[in-house]
C-alpha cells in the first residue's frame, strides 16, 4: 500500500517499486512504530484533528494490531513498501477508513527517525546488558589470577612480568568505557523528532514536547529540518559498536594465539571450539576467530553510512533509507557474538605453571637493573645504558641476568652491587609495582573490587533505562 499517489497518472515502474522497498529490512521497526502512532494519536485528539470517539477506534486498532505484530500474526505483503505503509493497511482493514485519520500531522519523514530511535535505545541497552555479563565473567577469572605472574609483551615480544589477572583485567575496563559509550549515546540522542512533519514541522501537533514524554525522550529536538535530515545518532551508535567490535577483536585475537600448541596458556571448552572436516585431531577456537573477523563488518557498516551521509543537502533525501541496514546488521552481529564470548571466557582453562614458565625470558627483568640505579640517584639515562650493557654481556655469554658475577657487574657499573640480585625476581619485579595501575597483586585486587563495584553500577542503570523505556506506552 503507497502512502503518495494522488498527483501521478501512473503507478512507479516494477523496477522503480522494487528499487524503493523497504519492508523486507525495516519491518523490524513495526513494534516502535505501533508506539510512536499511539502517541502521535493523543496529540491529534488533544488538538482536536481527530474526535475523541474516533480517536479511541483507532487506538483500539492500533493496539490489536501490536498484539498482532508480535505474534507474528500480521505481517506485510508483497503490496507494502515500507513498514509505515503496511500498519496503515493493516489499520485500514481492521477499523476501516477512519485508520487513515492518524497520517495527518506526521510524515514517514519523523515517524521513521522516531521508530528508529527507539529500535536503537532497546537494542543498545540489550547490547550494553550483554557486554557487562562479559565484562563479570572477566572480572571472576581475573580474580582467579592475579597471583600468577607472566611474561607482558609489547610488539609481540616479552617485555617486563606483570601478573595475568592484570593481562585480562585490561578488557573489563575497555569493555566498561563501551557501556559508558552506549551512555552517552542515550544522554545525547534520546530526543524525539515526532512534530518535525516532512521538514517543517506540524500545525496539527501544536505540542510534540508530550509525544516525546509518552514515548520515554528526554525531549524534543530543537529544529525541524535537522530533526528528519541528520543520522549522526546512528553513525554514533555504528562507532560505538565497531568500537565494542575491536575490543571484541582483540580478546578473539588473543584467545586465538594463547590456545595454539606454542603458546598453551588456555583451553578453550570444546562447547566452545570446532573441529576440522579432513584433519581429526583439530580442535580450532572458531568463536574467538569469528569474534576477530566481526570486527571487520561492524566496521565496514559504520564507514558506509559515513560516505552515505556525506553531503546530503537540505532536508531529508531518499539515501537515508539506506541508513538502517547497517544499524540491523551490526546490533544483530553483537546480539550473537556477545553472548559466545560470554561462554568462551567463562569456561576457559588457564595453564598457570605455562603462563609463568616464561615469565623471566628474554631478559625480561632487565628494566629492574635500571630501576636499581636509578634509586641510587644514577641519572635515568645512564642506568638505561648499562642495564642494556648487562643484556649484551649475557646474550654474549650465554648466561642469565641474574648470573652475572660480581665482577662483571661492577665493570658495568661501579653502582651495580650483589644485593641487585634481590631485585631480579619476577615475584620481585611484580610486587614492587604497588600504584594505583600497577601489576602488584595487590593493585590489580584493588582494581578487579573497582571493576565490580563500575560493573554492577552499570547493571543497575542498565536495569532502570529498560524497565523506563518497556513501560513505556505498551500496544
Amino acid at each position: 500500500m503507497a502512502l503518495w499517489g494522488g498527483r501521478f497518472s501512473a503507478e512507479p515502474s516494477s523496477v522503480v517499486a522494487a528499487l524503493s522497498r523497504s519492508v523486507e529490512f525495516d519491518w523490524r521497526l513495526a513494534p516502535y512504530d505501533i508506539k510512536v502512532n499511539l502517541a502521535h494519536l493523543d496529540g491529534l485528539i488533544a488538538s482536536g484533528v481527530i474526535a475523541a470517539g474516533n480517536g479511541e477506534v483507532i487506538r483500539a486498532g492500533l493496539k490489536a494490531l501490536g498484539t498482532e505484530i508480535l505474534a507474528g500474526k500480521f505481517t506485510y505483503n508483497d503490496s507494502d513498501e515500507d513498514v509505515h505503509s503496511a500498519i496503515e493497511r493493516g489499520l485500514i482493514a481492521k477499523i476501516g477508513a477512519i485508520g487513515g485519520a492518524l497520517r495527518a500531522g506526521r510524515s514517514r519523514n519523523d515517524l521513521v527517525v522516531a521508530d528508529f530511535k527507539l529500535y536503537l535505545v532497546d537494542h543498545l541497552l540489550e547490547i550494553a546488558s550483554l557486554t557487562t555479563d562479559l565484562i563479570s565473567v572477566f572480572n571472576d577469572q581475573s580474580e582467579k589470577l592475579a597471583k600468577v605472574v607472566a611474561p607482558g609483551f609489547t610488539h609481540l615480544q616479552h617485555a617486563q612480568p606483570i601478573v595475568f589477572g592484570h593481562e585480562l583485567a585490561k578488557h573489563s575496563q575497555a569493555l566498561l568505557r563501551d557501556v559508558d559509550r552506549i551512555g552517552d549515546w542515550l544522554v545525547r540522542n534520546n530526543f524525539s523528532p515526532l512534530g518535525a512533519g516532512a521538514l517543517a514541522g506540524s500545525a496539527l501537533q501544536p505540542n510534540p514536547e508530550k509525544s516525546a514524554e509518552l514515548l520515554g525522550f528526554d525531549g524534543v529536538l530543537a529544529n525541524s529540518i535537522d530533526a528528519v535530515s541528520d543520522r549522526d545518532f546512528a553513525a554514533e551508535a555504528l562507532f560505538v559498536m565497531a568500537m565494542l567490535g575491536v575490543h571484541l577483536s582483540r580478546i578473539g585475537e588473543e584467545f586465538t594465539l594463547w590456545s595454539t600448541w606454542e603458546f598453551d596458556w588456555v583451553t578453550i571448552d570444546d562447547a566452545y571450539s570446532t573441529g576440522s572436516s579432513i584433519m581429526p585431531q583439530k580442535k580450532n577456537p572458531d568463536i574467538a576467530e569469528l569474534a576477530r573477523g566481526k570486527s571487520g563488518r561492524l566496521i565496514g557498516n559504520l564507514t558506509g553510512l559515513l560516505a552515505t551521509l556525506k553531503g546530503l543537502p537540505f532536508a531529508y533525501n531518499r539515501d537515508l533509507q539506506e541508513d538502517k541496514e547497517p544499524i540491523f546488521d551490526s546490533v544483530e552481529t553483537l546480539i550473537v557474538l556477545l553472548p559466545a564470548l560470554i561462554g568462551m571466557v567463562e569456561t576457559a582453562k588457564f595453564h598457570e605453571k605455562v603462563i609463568s614458565s616464561g615469565a623471566q625470558a628474554e631478559f625480561a627483568l632487565a628494566t629492574e637493573i635500571a630501576d636499581y640505579l636509578a634509586k641510587k640517584a644514577v641519572p635515568f639515562a645512564q642506568a638505561h645504558e648499562a642495564a642494556g650493557e648487562c643484556v649484551r654481556l649475557c646474550e654474549k655469554s650465554g648466561i642469565e641476568l641474574h648470573e652475572l658475577s660480581d665482577e662483571q657487574l661492577l665493570k658495568i657499573h661501579p653502582e651495580l652491587a650483589p644485593d641487585l640480585r634481590d631485585s631480579l625476581t619476577t615475584s620481585g619485579a611484580v610486587a614492587s609495582r604497588t600504584s594505583l595501575l600497577g601489576t602488584s597483586t595487590s593493585s590489580v585486587l584493588a582494581q578487579i573490587s573497582d571493576l565490580k563495584d563500575a560493573t554492577k553500577e552499570a547493571k543497575s542503570w542498565i536495569s532502570n533505562e529498560v524497565a523506563r523505556f518497556s513501560g513505556m506506552m505498551k500496544p
